[in-house]
């Protein structure tokens, strides 16, 4: 499921209904919505859900509700034949829920009173830029919390995670010589060509992302007749490993985890399945934080079991902590280097 205007940018996670996810270029790590003046005041209540894993805790978890998001500028009724506006008829998933409709509509007008955070024109840039990922001349760096709480919103926080962010993209830069622009086991190859057909007739460069997320041994198995499908019918997308959501385990303690080792795994077969297959790995999205959290285990600076509940802060999904997320960046920059310098001898 995607959304093909990249002027509504939302989540990945937020359409998410596989394992397999096509995004927009326009696609990033937080959520954002175009909401229609004309529209707001029908808008119902939107009840915060988890799209792919259960919440910790039952008192995190929502109710089921069949509220659905409906807009006059998209009367579509869900079930019908697809068109550019019928996302706007399916549920919102992952938002917070506002009681106060008063306040609400207040603090709407006065953000609208606001200019963008995002112009057109670094929309198209970002699909530019997504477009030399594709074609393997730049590396795809996407990163941030799984579930972003507003009490966490601060400046030290937000200082942390670009911080490292920054050395990441650095660490990959000097090993790919690339610059750094910030699917599941089930997805049947056919399916996934028609769907991008559908979102991209045109195969303008840097319009597509395919985040796949299965695993390091479904990668190995069932990434290559995905690439081989995309091929055979011409179609230009950026490819991007999700590591993270396929490597999803409850520890001893009952709180969820991610082991180190296995989000590498899954990392080195994406790079192993596009070296074998003559395509280029574009990218690679990662739930990370800048802060010393113990939510992970593994890594250089070992975190076990025992340490989880010390520092274990998110409010959704697990987070691989500033060191994990160097450590990783470190390793996938030397795969860059070794394709930088296998393609170079190629050239000669």
């Amino acid at each position: 499921m995607a959304l093909p205007n990249p002027a509504a940018a939302m989540s990945s996670k937020s359409v998410i209904q596989t394992q397999a996810t096509l995004l927009p270029a326009a696609a990033v790590h937080r959520i954002s919505f175009s909401i229609d003046p004309s529209a707001r005041r029908r808008h119902l209540r939107i009840s915060a859900v988890h799209a792919a894993e259960p919440a910790k805790t039952p008192a995190a978890a929502a109710p089921k509700t069949d509220a659905r998001v409906l807009s006059p500028l998209a009367p579509t009724p869900v079930g019908a034949t697809w068109a550019p506006g019928t996302w706007k008829t399916k549920k919102a998933l992952q938002l917070p829920e506002y009681p106060d409709e008063a306040e609400l509509e207040s603090v709407l007008t006065t953000m609208e009173a606001y200019p963008p955070l995002v112009f057109a024109g670094e929309v198209r840039s970002l699909e530019e830029r997504l477009a030399e990922a594709a074609l393997g001349k730049a590396f795809l760096l996407q990163g941030g919390d799984c579930a972003e709480s507003f009490k966490e919103f601060s400046a030290n926080n937000i200082r942390d995670t670009f911080r490292i962010l920054l050395q990441m993209s650095v660490v990959l830069s000097f090993g790919g010589q690339l610059p750094v622009i910030k699917v599941s086991q089930k997805m049947d190859p056919n399916e996934l060509t028609k769907l991008i057909d559908i979102l991209n007739p045109t195969n303008k460069p840097g319009r597509i992302t395919v985040i796949v997320r299965m695993g390091a041994e479904n990668m190995r198995v069932k990434l290559p007749h995905l690439i081989r499908a995309v091929r055979r019918a011409g179609q230009i997308v950026t490819w991007v490993c999700d590591p993270m959501h396929g490597n999803t385990i409850k520890a001893p303690c009952g709180l969820k985890t991610r082991a180190f080792d296995a989000i590498l795994a899954e990392v080195r077969a994406f790079f192993d399945v596009h070296e074998q297959e003559g395509s280029n790995p574009g990218g690679i999205h990662l739930e990370m934080t800048g802060q010393n959290v113990t939510e992970c285990i593994g890594g250089s600076r070992t975190v076990t079991f025992d340490d989880l509940s010390s520092r274990y802060h998110t409010h959704c999904d697990p987070r691989l902590n500033a060191s994990q997320s160097l450590e990783l960046a470190f390793i996938v920059a030397e795969r860059l280097r070794k394709k930088r310098m296998s393609s170079q001898r190629l050239i000669s």
